[in-house]
């Protein structure tokens, strides 16, 4: 497969859709990983699968996304094409509606509490939408919306390798009672990546969000995990209430949290340490989170 850069963006522009071949495409400051994203001039995007499993998640979102989008409180992608193979290329494409907005950070939110809120309200308005032929948990987005039971070897081999640098009995009973915690109700739509990266800011505010990629219909509880990765005190008390979780659901939120921080760490001990500081940070929390709650 050749590079994903730009020049491989503007060759199936150019190729594919003759009416914006003149038009400029750059890299995005944030172009991310799963998938690779450039500004097609100043009004659209253009957004590559870096691997066939994230190629899967193309035909989904662009055959939700607009059905999703009226129904939501604030701005999702709209896609306006989609490419095919080609260039030696060998995945379908996307081309979107360009969004306005900052990657959310911390030190740029200007109410932690009240951006918790809104988050917690839009996902909430997500799981109202009718799910009649919404894509259930699979290969498309690493069986979110499933059970936790799919990632229950890796966890606990994840725990086991990383020995003493984390609290592994505390992190066992946190994984228990996340398995637990059986989701018994009908399947409702979520978001999947519910990180910072996917939520953008406009002065300081919650004004889009993005990647639906690991979208789809099931339980919520995949949702929750910015209750761990961000939020703390007051903030994560505004997100719970505001989504109303049960007990069960954020039981399964930390464990969904757990999994991702502990495999997240194994892979990043010896060669990433500031990324290692914040896995440890959100196993942290997630451990004092359930002995608050026990």
């Amino acid at each position: 497969m050749p590079a994903i850069d730009a020049q491989l963006a503007r060759r199936l522009v150019g190729n594919q859709f003759p009416q914006w071949a003149d038009l400029p495409v750059t890299p995005v400051e944030h172009g991310g990983v799963d998938n690779r994203t450039f500004r097609l001039g100043e009004r659209m995007t253009v957004r590559l699968p870096s691997a066939d499993s994230y190629a899967l998640q193309v035909d989904k979102e662009q055959r939700w996304l607009p059905v999703l989008a009226p129904q939501l409180p604030l701005p999702i992608p709209t896609p306006v094409a989609m490419g095919v193979p080609g260039e030696g290329y060998p995945h379908a494409w996307s081309v979107y509606r360009w969004l306005d907005g900052e990657i959310a950070t911390e030190q740029d939110i200007d109410d932690l509490t009240g951006f918790a809120t809104a988050v917690a309200g839009f996902l909430v308005a997500l799981r109202r939408i009718d799910t009649t032929d919404g894509p259930g948990p699979g290969r498309h987005n690493f069986f979110r919306g499933g059970p936790l039971t799919t990632y229950a070897d890796e966890t606990l081999d994840a725990i086991e390798a990383l020995g003493d640098e984390v609290a592994g009995d505390a992190a066992r009973r946190v994984w228990d009672d996340a398995m637990a915690a059986t989701w018994e109700q009908e399947p409702v739509w979520f978001h999947g990546d519910v990180a910072t990266g996917n939520l953008l800011l406009r002065a300081g505010r919650l004004a889009a969000v993005i990647d639906f990629g690991t979208s789809g219909v099931g339980d919520p509880a995949c949702d929750v995990v910015l209750a761990w990765t961000l939020l703390s005190g007051p903030s994560r008390d505004a997100f719970r209430a505001g989504l109303g979780a049960d007990r069960g659901t954020w039981s399964r939120g930390r464990g969904w949290a757990l999994w991702k921080a502990l495999i997240t760490l194994a892979d990043q001990l010896d060669r990433d340490p500031e990324g290692a500081a914040v896995s440890r940070r959100v196993i942290d929390r997630v451990l004092a989170d359930h002995a608050d709650e026990s």
